[in-house]
Formats: C-alpha cells, sequence, structure tokens
C-alpha cells in the first residue's frame, strides 16, 4: 500500500513538472550552461588584445618588429599608424587596450643613442595589463639583443663609435633599446577591476530575483488576481513595482560602492552622479527583464527555473571577474547580446577612467534600448496573462 502511494506520488510530481515547460526546459538546460560557462567563462590565458603600432621609422629593422608583433597571439594588432596622438586617442577612447611606439630613430643602428619604444597602455583595464607589460618588455628584450649584435657588426666594419673621448662599452651596445611604459591611469588594483562589475551584477541579480517575488510570487499566492480585482489598472502595478524596486536596489547598490570606497580604498575618478545614474539605468533594464519573464511565470519557482539560464551566462560572459579577451571567440561575441557587459563598461569607464557621458554614450543607448524592449515585451506578455 505504501509503495503504490510513493509511486502515486512521485507520478504527481512528474506530471506537474511536465504542465509546467518552463522549468522542465530550466532544468534540462541549467546544468548544461553551469558546465560551459564555469569551464569557459571564468578566464583563461589572454588573446588578440587589441592596440595599435606606431611606426616612425622605416627600414628593416622596424618590419622586422613589426611582424613579430603580429606574430605574437596575445595582440591583436587593430592598426598601424605613424601618428602617436591617434594612437594614443584610440587608447583614451577605449578601442584598443595598448600602443607600441616606435621612435623616429629606431632603425638607426649607427645612433650614438639607444631608442627608446614605449608602450601606453590602458591601466583600468588591470589584468590585460598585467599580460601585455612583461610580454611586450620580453619581446624588446629579445629584439634588443639581436640589434645589439648588429651594431656590433657594424662596429667591427667601421670602427668603435666615438663617445665622450672614449669608445662604446659593449654594454651600450648590448642595450640597444631603452624600454619605458606609460600606464595613463596608474596602477590599477584587481580590486579596482572588480568593484564595478560587482556593482552591476549585483543590481542584476537583486531586480531580477526581486521582480519574481514580487509579480510571480504575488500571482501564486492570488494576491495579484485580488488587486486587479480593484479598480487598477496595469500601468499603475507595474509602476508602482518599478518604483520600488528601484528605490531599494539603488540603495543596496549605493552601500555596496561606499563599503568598497571605505574598505578597499577605490576611487571613482569619475562622477559620482553619473555612477549613480548608470546603476539606477542598470536597475530599470534588469527590472524590465524581471517583468518580460515574470509575466508568463505562474509560480514563483517557475520565474526562478526561467532566470537562471540568463543570469549564468551574464555573470561569466559579461567582464564581471575577467576581462572578455580572455574567452573563447564565441563567448566574446555572446558578451555583446547581454546588457550586463555595457553596464560593466560604462561603470568601469567612469570609476577607473574618469570617462564623462560623452565617451560612454553607446553603452547607455544600448541599455536604453534593452530597457524598452523588455518593458514593451513584459506589458504586451503580461496583458496576455491576466
Amino acid at each position: 500500500m505504501e509503495t503504490k502511494k510513493i509511486m502515486w506520488m512521485i507520478k504527481k510530481d512528474l506530471l506537474e513538472l511536465w504542465r509546467h515547460k518552463p522549468r522542465l526546459i530550466a532544468i534540462i538546460l541549467f546544468p548544461i550552461i553551469a558546465i560551459v560557462f564555469f569551464g569557459y567563462g571564468m578566464g583563461g590565458s589572454l588573446e588578440n588584445i587589441p592596440i595599435v603600432i606606431v611606426e616612425q621609422s622605416h627600414g628593416q629593422v622596424t618590419n622586422q618588429t613589426v611582424a613579430a608583433i603580429k606574430n605574437m597571439s596575445l595582440y591583436d594588432v587593430k592598426e598601424v599608424t605613424s601618428d602617436p596622438e591617434q594612437a594614443k586617442e584610440m587608447v583614451n577612447s577605449g578601442t584598443v587596450k595598448a600602443a607600441i611606439i616606435l621612435p623616429p630613430d629606431y632603425d638607426n643602428l649607427e645612433s650614438r643613442q639607444a631608442p627608446t619604444v614605449v608602450l601606453y597602455v590602458d591601466s583600468s583595464d588591470q589584468l590585460a595589463t598585467q599580460a601585455i607589460v612583461p610580454a611586450t618588455q620580453t619581446l624588446f628584450a629579445r629584439i634588443s639583443g639581436e640589434i645589439g649584435v648588429q651594431k656590433m657588426q657594424v662596429e667591427s666594419q667601421t670602427g668603435p663609435i666615438i663617445q665622450n673621448g672614449s669608445s662604446k662599452t659593449l654594454q651600450s651596445i648590448i642595450n640597444a633599446i631603452n624600454f619605458e611604459v606609460d600606464k595613463i591611469y596608474g596602477d590599477v588594483k584587481y580590486m579596482d577591476f572588480l568593484i564595478p562589475g560587482i556593482l552591476a551584477m549585483t543590481v542584476m541579480f537583486a531586480c531580477m530575483g526581486g521582480m519574481g517575488r514580487s509579480i510571480a510570487g504575488e500571482r501564486e499566492t492570488g494576491e495579484l488576481a485580488r488587486l486587479f480585482m480593484t479598480p487598477t489598472s496595469i500601468a499603475t502595478v507595474v509602476g508602482g513595482k518599478i518604483i520600488s524596486k528601484l528605490i531599494t536596489e539603488t540603495g543596496r547598490a549605493l552601500i555596496l560602492l561606499i563599503v568598497a570606497i571605505v574598505l578597499f580604498g577605490v576611487t571613482i575618478k569619475g562622477s559620482m552622479l553619473l555612477t549613480l545614474l548608470l546603476l539606477v539605468l542598470t536597475a530599470l533594464c534588469f527590472v524590465g527583464f524581471g517583468i518580460m519573464i515574470s509575466a508568463r511565470a505562474e509560480t514563483q519557482e517557475d520565474y526562478m527555473q526561467m532566470i537562471m539560464p540568463f543570469q549564468l551566462p551574464m555573470m561569466f560572459v559579461s567582464g564581471v571577474f575577467y576581462p572578455i579577451e580572455t574567452m573563447p571567440w564565441f563567448f566574446q561575441k555572446l558578451a555583446y547580446v547581454f546588457p550586463l557587459t555595457y553596464a560593466n563598461n560604462a561603470l568601469r569607464a567612469v570609476i577607473l577612467r574618469g570617462a564623462g557621458i560623452t565617451e560612454i554614450w553607446s553603452d547607455i543607448i544600448i541599455l536604453i534600448i534593452f530597457t524598452l524592449i523588455f518593458f514593451t515585451l513584459g506589458v504586451i506578455r503580461f496583458n496576455r496573462d491576466i
């Protein structure tokens, strides 16, 4: 008898799961998504970091150097230019992570002074900087040794080059290139890199989770149905949910920001007001996402299962913990499908680089577009569901 009861309970639960197709699909997809994104989304070896080369001289040494840089998998050379200011502007605007600036006397093997190569690097991306600087130093140390050998060959043919009344020393010949690193935002700690992403991710989780309790949970308990039996419009209900959630989650993000400043010494180089506006826009975007999903969820459990396949990919491929460049190319492309990527980019630009609204307008526009799409779909689905 007890066995029959157990079998009946199992059949009942399985039939209930079968009737809730979104929950069933999420249960099947979640472990697959989890293992894939844990495996590939937590950062690997940095490759294809976008850079620009400044070529101010022409000759065999310059050509060999440019070829050596292009052959390294670490770099993705976006452009070779002769204008240092153009290259620096590309770094400042975030188009590339670094500029390798070869000086005008780079090909002059008979020069009495070693040419100085400058690495102009966007240090706001702390992990990319950690990869670029030592790799570039190693590259030019090797090139310097090769040029040193060529200079020794030139000296053996033309005689010693006199400098300050004495022959050049062997050491001055071997050290044929000076190398300088210009970190435009100073030394940035990993915590500085992490905080903007954590802020955006916290807002995402809180807003999406909160809308499940607020709408799907109230639908499950019947509160929403009772509310609509009164003379209350859908716009009033949704508007109230949005405003209350915005106040709560913006306050939560502000507390997290203050804690980061006090405990970890994080400095906001840009406008505090712009930072708060970005947090509000991020919260509004993910509240919209929550409304869109919860409009069709019959229960709170259904809702939580439905948002998991979205939350996990956004957390790992949107650049919260590691630069997007560390991920396989497919995930790099996928990252720009998610609104969290644009929230991270904008917050990092303001907090780490001191960017103004004119420098992050494209991220803001995309977040606004996502927000409008989510709310539009949410209202349409909501109307059909009630």
